[in-house]
């Protein structure tokens, strides 16, 4: 039995490495890729919306092979639901990914990093904040280390930017919206839209239509008069350029399929403890090859917050280690109780009638 159960821990290990390095991969690809573009093509809005147009079409290609190789048809559902159930959804997502490009113009690799991972402690508050969630000594404790860590890593950082700060928090405090929305979306069985190929399919036209008005005001008129898309003196630069944002279109394809497939494949709390050190990769990959500067006090910021993110992910452990637990013992002690009794009661039954039988003779 153990020897099974060990087999099967290594089995489930051998499947998640490689899921965990192509996550890896495409993570921490698109983040030193969207820092890499801004310095070359400093229109953030409109390379998001470019990529959503190539993420919606990419994920109708491959809707349309797994119907061709399946035969079963698609969830599709109509603007009229799309707009009535998948809307806020998709303006979270749209504003998350826009903001968060929009601040590497501004911001360093680390800060956007570490700001980031705030995101957890939004939608900590959340849960707390609607009762999803129990006021606790450890979630309190997690909200305090994540806030006291973001605090430590800001402070005097030789290459702090309040802009780019500010929108990297506006985009955590979306995340969090964003993921909980999702979540909730994917759960409802009659829309049909667990498969995230799926969901990303229905999202992205809601998600261009909830970003464009953004774009139009900030870089309509810049981009209108820039060289760097409409007066090019050479083709070569405009299909360099074309190249470059079908390679992000990609990345950002990947990730969103890469996550689906680490959860769906091994768990949540598999791709939460990838997170963390992803995060870390980041840092040190930053630092060594973009030169960002950090001080102690920073990586002591840095690791309190880390602590906080830790901490939460083994609460998440424990808990759903407790319910499984609780849910097993339920099955496994109901049925055999109830056959006890049963039992019992037809021991007792027969006894009977045996001691009456003598006594009519």
């Amino acid at each position: 039995m153990a020897a099974g159960a060990g087999g099967a821990a290594l089995g489930r290990a051998a499947l998640a490495a490689p899921l965990v390095l192509l996550y890896y991969g495409f993570s921490i690809g698109i983040t030193f890729y969207n820092k890499w573009l801004m310095k070359s093509f400093p229109f953030p809005l409109l390379v998001t919306l470019l990529h959503l147009l190539l993420i919606f079409g990419l994920s109708a290609l491959a809707r349309a092979l797994a119907h061709c190789r399946s035969g079963r048809p698609r969830a599709a559902l109509s603007w009229a639901d799309c707009l009535r159930r998948a809307a806020p959804a998709a303006l979270s997502t749209s504003l998350d990914i826009g903001l968060s490009n929009w601040s590497f113009l501004y911001v360093t690799v680390s800060l956007y990093t570490m700001t980031k991972s705030s995101a957890i402690l939004f939608i900590l508050l959340f849960s707390l904040l609607f009762k999803l969630e129990e006021v606790r000594v450890a979630l309190l404790l997690v909200v305090l280390l994540i806030a006291g860590g973001l605090f430590m890593f800001t402070y005097k950082s030789t290459q702090f930017n309040a802009q780019g700060f500010v929108l990297v928090l506006c985009a955590s405090f979306l995340g969090g919206i964003r993921w909980t929305l999702t979540q909730i979306l994917m759960q409802k069985a009659e829309l049909g839209l667990q498969n995230p190929i799926d969901i990303m399919f229905h999202l992205q036209p809601l998600m261009f239509l909830g970003l464009f008005p953004l774009f139009a005001v900030f870089e309509g008129l810049p981009l209108s008069i820039s060289e760097k898309l409409f007066r090019f003196h050479e083709a070569g630069m405009l299909f360099s350029l074309v190249g470059k944002l079908f390679l992000g279109g990609i990345l950002a394809f990947g990730l969103g399929f890469s996550e689906f497939l680490l959860v769906s494949r091994t768990s949540s709390l598999t791709l939460s403890i990838a997170g963390i050190f992803k995060e870390i990769c980041i840092l040190f990959l930053a630092t060594h090859l973009l030169g960002d500067r950090l001080s102690l006090l920073n990586w002591l910021g840095f690791a309190v917050c880390l602590s906080g993110i830790s901490l939460h992910v083994i609460l998440k452990a424990m808990n759903s280690k407790g319910e499984e637990a609780l849910k097993l013992h339920k099955e496994a002690s109901s049925d055999p109780d109830l056959e006890l009794l049963l039992r019992q009661t037809e021991c007792g039954e027969e006894e009977e009638e045996d001691v009456e039988t003598p006594q009519q003779h």
